[in-house]
């Protein structure tokens, strides 16, 4: 019976002291944790409310990055204290953690070479949460960006996890301001000055439309004749877009145009073919369309 009643006024006198105070480490840790990410959520929200784009986009992958940097040091620095109360000398477990994380370097090093390639690659702004970027062979919209990887999902919903450490060179088409860059074909007989008055006034009037206005931030740029195809004189032109609205535009724009051609009499080339018959003149004919298959 004195047994049980020293044991239970042992086992009180620990909960009113360590057992307190790991309650309260706990508390704590909880707490900080809540209002460290609530603190880093309206710190960031300014930036990622803002109008500008590119500066939306940093300020999401940074807020991700400063949220896990902050989770994980609480999490470290409660269990040192919970430890400690419950009476487990803190020290040679830090130093035995050393010894093993060193062990385990070694072991480790794409691990390591993923994480400091990821810290550059956050610190140079290479890449950002709504960037769409090719890398390491894929190529897709970045979903997140942390020191160990980068998530991106293509245009067909595929989503590939690259390890930063395999980023070597990236891609990024859709930083700062995107270009549309196209190439279009026309007839040899057809009116070049024409053509490129036919591109400008389409442009013209997409630029008027509403829809598109705030999404090309320039005049197209007509570069000029840039190559004589086997059947089509070939001229190449590009448009100033925000980022990542180059293929929205293109695409609006490319159907405005052969309206365009086909209101002005400019025909699109098409294969032809040359035949010489017994010493005759010779007689162009279009050539066949391609057989299905």
């Amino acid at each position: 019976m004195d047994s049980v009643q020293g044991l239970t006024r042992a086992v009180n006198a620990w909960l009113i002291t360590h057992g307190l105070r790991i309650g309260i480490a706990l508390a704590l840790g909880a707490a900080a944790l809540y209002l460290g990410r609530r603190i880093v959520s309206r710190v960031f929200q300014p930036l990622v409310d803002a109008s500008e784009l590119e500066m939306r986009k940093r300020a999401e992958t940074l807020r991700s990055l400063v949220r896990s940097l902050i989770s994980a040091t609480l999490v470290l620095v409660t269990a040192i204290v919970v430890l400690s109360e419950l009476g487990i000398n803190v020290g040679p477990v830090l130093a035995a953690a050393g010894i093993v994380g060193i062990a385990v370097g070694f072991g480790a090093q794409q691990l390591v070479q993923d994480m400091i390639s990821g810290f550059f690659i956050l610190i140079e702004d290479q890449i950002r949460v709504g960037d769409v970027i090719e890398t390491a062979g894929r190529s897709g919209l970045v979903e997140s960006v942390s020191l160990r990887s980068t998530k991106l999902r293509d245009l067909a919903g595929n989503v590939h996890f690259i390890r930063n450490g395999k980023i070597d060179v990236v891609t990024n088409m859709t930083k700062d301001f995107s270009f549309y860059l196209f190439e279009v074909g026309v007839a040899y007989d057809a009116d070049v000055d024409a053509v490129f008055a036919a591109l400008r006034a389409v442009d013209a009037e997409l630029r008027a439309d509403p829809a598109h206005a705030g999404e090309i931030l320039e005049p197209l740029e007509v570069l000029g004749v840039d190559r004589f195809a086997d059947s089509s004189v070939v001229i190449k032109a590009r448009m100033k877009t925000v980022p990542s609205k180059q293929w929205r535009v293109g695409r609006e724009y490319n159907r405005r145009l052969k309206a365009a051609f086909a209101a002005r009499g400019i025909e699109f080339p098409f294969p032809q073919i040359t035949v010489w018959a017994g010493g005759g003149a010779a007689a162009r004919v279009p050539a066949p369309p391609p057989r299905a298959g």
